[in-house]
């Protein structure tokens, strides 16, 4: 493969705000809720490669095809793959693509098939391009790129703030994360947030059935959070993270209380030593990485944590939620699926039709 921009790309990334900025000429996207892409093509040699340097290309073979029709020969695009149902876009099937068997791999291609959505152009031809502004990258991306193939999307791009917020509503049941906004004279920055991203937020307050331990093994890396359904089972929601290395510390002595005992009765102990489910149940393996230990300790069900989250899909928090507060004024029986937001799915085909472009200066 010989292109101006090679392998490993480390994507550009986003900082998290609060409120959609309003910078006069900011450009506004749908934020996507798949696997960050970047695509190398070099005439027949076609490569997905991921946020973190793993290789895609072994569990997308049915983009391969699309790809070549829509791609220019040589050129490295920026994108997100993504799973597209009737009722949007749906993270679970796409995460149990990544798949280490190749007939399984071969399978879930046919069945649920993949879409990959272009955003941004790094290479073309001969050109490097990621020194180029971005509304010049997204200029020769739109008129690049064929949008015929009916898996390979060009993002829709607005200048306008109102269409941004619309977006963040009322698409938010079809599974998008919220919207990011880009200034135009930005270049390509691999590995730094040099754009904005605003994304959906919401609490929950979720039982604290069990903990992992951090990494270093000196702390709790994560609580494993709980929610009762109408026929009083307690489901695995999510986990709640990213604690400061003195939280760690102190979390281990506030649990200490709740180790005791505490799988003679606990909802899930069936799941101590389950495997076939990998990713579904707290002691699975990581689909993204077999080698990430996720075995978990289990607690008694006592502790009631209330927990930031950004949305819930299939009964699950999409991303890991943060810790608020402990709730010691609640029953863990009151914390049921009924406190959480529903939000009616979104024709996704309506996003598209609406804004393809703008002008791009």
């Amino acid at each position: 493969m010989e292109l101006p921009v090679l392998p490993p790309v480390r994507p550009m990334l986003a900082a998290l705000v609060r409120e959609l900025p309003e910078t006069p000429g900011l450009y506004y996207e749908p934020k996507w809720d798949g696997f960050r892409c970047v695509v190398f093509r070099d005439g027949d040699e076609l490569e997905l490669g991921s946020r973190n340097d793993r290789p895609l290309t072994r569990y997308f073979p049915d983009l391969r095809e699309p790809l070549a029709e829509a791609l220019p020969a040589r050129c490295v695009v920026d994108g997100e793959i993504v799973v597209v149902t009737g009722e949007g876009l749906d993270f679970d099937t796409l995460q149990n693509r990544l798949h280490p068997a190749a007939s399984r791999v071969r399978k879930l291609a046919a069945e649920t098939p993949a879409s990959f959505v272009a955003f941004d152009l790094l290479a073309l031809d001969d050109r490097d391009l990621t020194a180029e502004p971005f509304a010049r990258r997204r200029r020769l991306l739109e008129q690049a790129l064929n949008t015929t193939p009916t898996r390979v999307h060009l993002t829709p791009l607005t200048d306008d703030p109102d269409t941004a917020r619309d977006w963040f509503t009322r698409f938010e049941g079809a599974g998008f994360d919220g919207v990011m906004a880009k200034a135009p004279d930005t270049p390509y920055q691999q590995d730094r947030r040099a754009m904005w991203k605003v994304k959906h937020e919401r609490t929950a307050d979720c039982v604290v059935a069990g903990f992992r331990w951090h990494k270093d093994g000196r702390g709790v890396g994560s609580l494993l959070l709980g929610l009762y359904d109408e026929a009083g089972t307690l489901h695995h929601v999510g986990v709640a993270s990213s604690f400061a290395a003195r939280r760690r510390a102190e979390l281990v002595d506030e649990l200490a209380p709740l180790r005791e005992g505490a799988f003679d009765e606990h909802p899930w102990r069936d799941w101590a030593s389950a495997d076939e489910q990998a990713g579904r149940m707290p002691g699975g393996l990581s689909r993204w990485n077999a080698g990430k230990d996720l075995s978990w300790e289990p607690l008694r069900i006592a502790r009631v944590a209330e927990v930031r989250y950004e949305h819930v899909q299939a009964g699950r928090f999409r991303h890991g939620g943060r810790l608020v507060r402990f709730r010691p004024d609640r029953d863990p029986a009151s914390c049921t699926y009924a406190q959480l937001d529903e939000v009616a799915p979104a024709e996704l085909t309506t996003l598209f039709d609406e804004v393809r472009g703008v002008e791009t200066r």
